[in-house]
């Protein structure tokens, strides 16, 4: 009887254990399925890369390092690059001359260029001329409601922004090379990075730069400095605060370089404080509103490249090109939240090697450009809003978004 009590204890025993482990296992099943379910319900832009655009460059033309890229009221998208300076003479130009072929390949292509929403090359310019001072380094470009074409460069004596149509003639210089006077000089740019136009105001916002560390703003038409300011809304100050530390309370001046201001639909610009990892906020007269940092331990060259605005009226989203972990996050612009993110490291369509600006085409489409070893201009077509199954998408193929 002693046994058989014992016996009946254990099995009695035994089965609690069970059901309470049957139901921790239930709970954490729900649990996990309502997480997913949570995260699922997030939306988010949805992406696919096009493989196939743009169409290829004539002329036996290739592209150097590629710095910048913007779409104008027509989606036409411009880019800019580097050419000969940043090609390997061995691999890449000068092959005519080498018993292995008899044909030239490849030539650089020229500085600035044109391509019409199929991907074909519908113009092309830049260079030195006469009246301006064209870059040493050329880097940002811009286009304005009127057309225009805005161009910066961030070599150390660059200290001017140049305006064209968009056929490339010459309209307008504002700064002269070798003149820069720091931070503080309301006359000439420091290794300027990028500009935006906003046409509401007709004013430009210049991230300055690579040499000074602030923001300033311009008349479009004139060129006259109107306001100017640092991190915080600080007035800038140039002295050297040595390397980025992650673990440091965040830096009171942006370091450099500033590569971009961008001046959302509600009035809100948001400057890249790429070495910094960090997005600040500000109103249009400098006054800080918030920020954020994004892959805070990102080292050297910083994951703040550029960032672009999703083409719904409220610009609901943010998409912003991290060249140093090689992929687009897409935040929420509203609480800086990060979504989602597509891209890796590589050569292939979809991947990145140094992706360094990002645009967005009325239709909502994506494009990018790769500066170092990239050298070259991308395409990620818009498939509308879909369901954040994943912190990182990875290549998004064609197909990938509807899986």
């Amino acid at each position: 009887m002693v046994r058989s009590t014992s016996k009946r204890t254990w099995i009695a025993g035994a089965g609690f254990l069970a059901a309470v482990a049957a139901l921790g296992l239930a709970e954490v099943v729900l649990e996990g399925k309502a997480a997913a379910e949570a995260q699922a319900a997030v939306q988010a832009p949805m992406f696919e890369v096009d493989p196939f655009w743009p169409r290829p460059l004539p002329n036996h033309w290739v592209l150097g390092s590629s710095v910048g890229v913007t779409v104008d009221a027509r989606d036409h998208v411009f880019i800019i690059h580097r050419g000969a300076g940043t090609l390997n003479a061995e691999t890449e130009i000068g092959l005519a001359s080498s018993p292995r072929t008899a044909e030239a390949c490849c030539l650089a292509a020229p500085p600035v260029l044109e391509f019409d929403p199929a991907g074909n090359l519908v113009g092309h310019w830049g260079g030195p001329g006469p009246g301006y001072d064209w870059p040493n380094w050329n880097h940002g470009i811009a286009t304005d409601d009127k057309g225009n074409v805005w161009i910066a460069g961030g070599e150390k004596k660059d200290a001017q922004v140049l305006k064209f149509t968009a056929a490339g003639k010459f309209l307008m210089q504002v700064g002269r090379p070798g003149q820069s006077r720091g931070s503080n000089d309301t006359e000439n740019f420091g290794r300027p990075a990028k500009i935006f136009v906003d046409p509401k105001a007709n004013e430009a916002y210049v991230a300055d730069g690579y040499g000074n560390r602030r923001v300033a703003v311009i008349d479009a038409d004139t060129g006259k400095f109107k306001r100017y300011w640092g991190a915080y809304g600080n007035k800038p100050d140039d002295t050297d605060i040595g390397n980025y530390n992650p673990d440091a309370p965040p830096a009171q001046q942006f370091r450099t370089p500033v590569h971009c201001a961008e001046l959302a639909s509600d009035g809100l610009v948001y400057v890249c404080d790429r070495p910094n990892d960090r997005i600040q906020v500000f109103q249009k007269d400098g006054k800080f509103v918030k920020e954020t940092f994004i892959a805070k331990k990102t080292l050297g060259d910083g994951s703040v490249w550029d960032i672009a605005f999703s083409k719904d009226p409220q610009q609901k989203y943010l998409y912003l090109a991290d060249g140093k972990n090689e992929k687009v996050y897409i935040l929420e612009r509203a609480t800086l939240q990060i979504l989602t993110s597509f891209g890796d490291g590589g050569r292939q369509p979809g991947q990145f090697f140094g992706v360094h600006s990002i645009a967005t085409d009325s239709k909502g489409n994506i494009y990018t450009t790769e500066t170092y070893e990239g050298k070259r201009l991308q395409k990620f077509v818009y498939k509308g809003l879909g369901p954040v199954t994943r912190p990182d998408q990875g290549v998004p193929w064609p197909g990938s978004s509807r899986k």
